[in-house]
């Protein structure tokens, strides 16, 4: 009987130094292995094989990461008070360094980038940071990416989400929007009278050469007013249409 619990027991303990030596790691996953406290390397994915109490491993995913930057408040170049957010994209290219060379990566990436955006905004102009976000974005991710670089993380993109502009900032920009908009409508109705003038001009030309011309557009002018609701039309007759019937009386 104890020979018995004996060999039950040494059962156990061989499955669950076998079950502690074999790991599974998935098609985006690796291991990275420290054995006696030493890198031992990186493995996976697939079926790996550990030294049980000896090696011990931390396991890092290679998907891309979408990270919410939290909203910050920034001053801009033109002491503009705004809070704005961003979300980040990055992805683990060598996990050794990720685990070596940086306490907690997913951290630490964070922290940069919530410094980083305070930086590079506050050097920016408001109306840049609405009219050339892809900029603002490129320079966010260029920047990112360097301090991340030694951690063995690729920064994929930085976009900016939401600019929170205060109201009295809100409402100036309103003025101003109308007043571009109305400048806009004077420039083009003033585009449009000079290219009425020019076309009158021209007409008065040909009317000119051709005295007849003018008696035809009196007619047409009184065919159109005529086509109205009035019950009393004046209508002016220029001499010289009265002029013919007189010299035929002659």
């Amino acid at each position: 009987m104890p020979f018995s619990f004996s060999f039950v027991v040494l059962i156990a303990l061989g499955v669950m130094l076998i079950s502690s030596a074999i790991k599974v790691m998935r098609e985006y996953e690796r291991a990275v292995v420290f054995r006696l406290g030493r890198y031992a390397g990186s493995k996976g994915p697939g079926l790996i094989f550990l030294i049980p109490i000896i090696d011990r491993m931390v396991k890092v995913s290679l998907r891309t990461v979408a990270m919410d930057v939290p909203p910050q408040d920034v001053i801009t170049k033109d002491n503009v008070s705004i809070k704005v957010n961003a979300v980040l994209y990055f992805r683990v290219l060598e996990p050794d360094k990720a685990i070596i060379q940086v306490e907690d990566y997913l951290f630490a990436t964070s922290q940069i980038a919530q410094t980083t955006l305070r930086s590079v905004l506050g050097q920016a102009e408001l109306d840049d940071l609405l009219a050339h976000r892809d900029k603002i974005n490129n320079d966010l991710q260029q920047i990112i990416d360097n301090h991340t670089d030694p951690w063995g993380i690729k920064v994929a993109s930085v976009e900016v989400k939401h600019v929170d502009l205060p109201p009295e900032m809100q409402r100036a920009m309103a003025r101003q929007a109308e007043a571009e908009r109305e400048r806009r409508a004077k420039i083009i109705h003033a585009e449009g009278e000079h290219q009425a003038s020019k076309e009158l001009a021209a007409a008065a030309k040909v009317m000119a050469t051709e005295p007849i011309a003018i008696q035809l557009r009196y007619l047409q002018t009184l065919v159109e007013v005529a086509a109205e609701n009035n019950s009393t039309t004046i209508f002016p007759v220029p001499i010289d249409l009265l002029s013919m019937f007189l010299d035929k009386k002659k």
